[in-house]
């Protein structure tokens, strides 16, 4: 089954367990070359998906935004702690 999502014509393919282990090497192509998403399922459920590196970068940087985001929230907010006192609560 495939699915597409309105930001981004992405295909996600589903794929059982079972199969996975029988095709492993293949599907693994079809992430590195062909850029393709791929949800295993176990007992019929989502368990994890494979899907590029490049997908994994952009999310990272995604995460790393919304950690600057709010830190600078915090910090507006005057929430936040000292770096020297950070270091001599850490024992540093």
């Amino acid at each position: 089954m495939r699915y597409y999502t309105k930001e981004r014509k992405v295909a996600m393919t589903n794929v059982s367990m079972t199969k996975a282990r029988q095709d492993f090497t293949d599907i693994a192509n079809r992430v590195i070359f062909g850029q393709e998403r791929i949800c295993i399922k176990k007992n019929n459920k989502a368990a994890f998906a494979f899907v590029p590196v490049e997908d994994v970068e952009i999310l990272e940087a995604l995460e790393d935004q919304i950690d600057v985001q709010a830190a600078k929230a915090a910090i507006k907010k005057g929430k936040f702690i000292d770096l020297k006192v950070l270091a001599k609560q850490l024992g540093a």
